[in-house]
């Protein structure tokens, strides 16, 4: 009898869980769970401790990689893959050199590497999609560019950093979902960040939001 296989599809957009579940229905004796935010997921991790996570880390609610990497050393048995639209390199550098337990596969891959990218997770082994391969073995330039923010997405970087959501912050600027949502994601490519956690971080250092506001 074949063992059923747990994947906690970590991913708060139903566009992707759908694109997701469509492609695990071709998988045999696969177990699916929907986990919204951190503390879902760890309950989930907590009744299946064993399988895969796909995960969304852009968009998730965790504190940085060392929080990823404290629940990957709790429930050792899990092997993530890391499914996003965009993930810095530095940040992906530092996931590859902690472990082969994580997987890197973008959303703008085909479907046949997203279909490649669960059959080598499933089978508890590594895979990394192309594109962020070939950024990998891109060589480093030798510096940084200069983060040059344009004064709406400067507004918008206050607003993710004093706490507000992107839905909150479009009702704020009269804007849609969609345009703020944009926004964001130029604004975390432009600063090399993953989430609304390193993108605070980054106007507190650069004094964007007074250290007194975002602490009340």
């Amino acid at each position: 009898m074949a063992t059923t296989r747990n994947v906690i599809l970590a991913d708060r957009q139903d566009i992707t869980r759908a694109g997701l579940m469509y492609v695990l229905a071709g998988f045999a004796d696969v177990a699916i769970t929907f986990a919204d935010d951190k503390a879902a997921l760890i309950q989930a991790l907590a009744e299946k401790p064993e399988g895969v996570v796909i995960l969304d880390y852009t968009l998730f609610d965790l504190d940085g990689p060392e929080e990823l990497f404290i629940l990957s050393q709790r429930f050792r048995l899990v092997q993530w893959l890391l499914f996003s639209e965009e993930l810095s390199l530095d940040f992906v550098r530092v996931v590859i050199a902690e472990g082969s337990q994580y997987g890197l596969l973008l959303k703008d891959s085909s479907l046949g590497e997203i279909r490649a990218a669960i059959n080598a997770t499933l089978g508890h082994r590594r895979f990394i999609c192309q594109h962020m391969a070939e950024l990998l073995l891109s060589p480093e330039p030798d510096h940084r560019e200069e983060v040059n923010l344009t004064k709406t997405e400067t507004e918008v970087l206050k607003d993710i950093a004093l706490g507000l959501t992107t839905k909150e912050i479009a009702s704020k600027r009269f804007s849609s979902f969609h345009t703020i949502n944009t926004h964001r994601k130029n604004i975390f490519r432009k600063l090399g960040v993953n989430n609304a956690h390193e993108a605070t971080k980054y106007a507190l250092r650069a004094g964007l939001v007074d250290s007194a506001e975002y602490y009340i």
